[in-house]
């Protein structure tokens, strides 16, 4: 619990007092001060709540990573079995893929360079 969320309930306490007060002893100003004082509380209330939020999206996000981080070899291992697999299963077809491929790069690696437009001079 932030320490915002704190003040903020004790700020919202004390002013729904004074407005209590306010309004028993029929001072329009103390009354006006008190909820003035509450919403004070209220407002530092939410801006702790939010800090705590995002203070918990934080440590998820840190959580995740690193149980993402601590998987990455089972994952790859897996993708690797799958790849495996697929071209065991499906020889002639993972020959015409990688073959395609390896048209596709020698094509674009030994395309001419793109000439500058040219110039107008005057």
């Amino acid at each position: 619990m932030d320490n915002d969320r704190i003040a903020g309930a004790t700020k919202d306490f004390a002013g729904k007092a004074e407005g209590a007060v306010g309004e028993m002893t029929g001072d329009s100003k103390t009354e006006a001060s008190g909820r003035a004082r509450e919403a004070a509380g209220t407002v530092q209330n939410l801006y702790g709540q939010a800090k705590d939020a995002a203070r918990e999206a934080a440590d998820t996000a840190v959580n995740y990573a690193k149980e993402t981080y601590e998987n990455r070899g089972e994952t790859i291992r897996g993708g690797q079995q799958a790849l495996t697999k697929t071209v065991q299963d499906n020889p002639l077809g993972a020959l015409l893929v990688a073959g395609g491929l390896g048209l596709a790069l020698g094509l674009l690696l030994t395309r001419p360079p793109r000439r500058p437009p040219p110039r107008w001079r005057y």
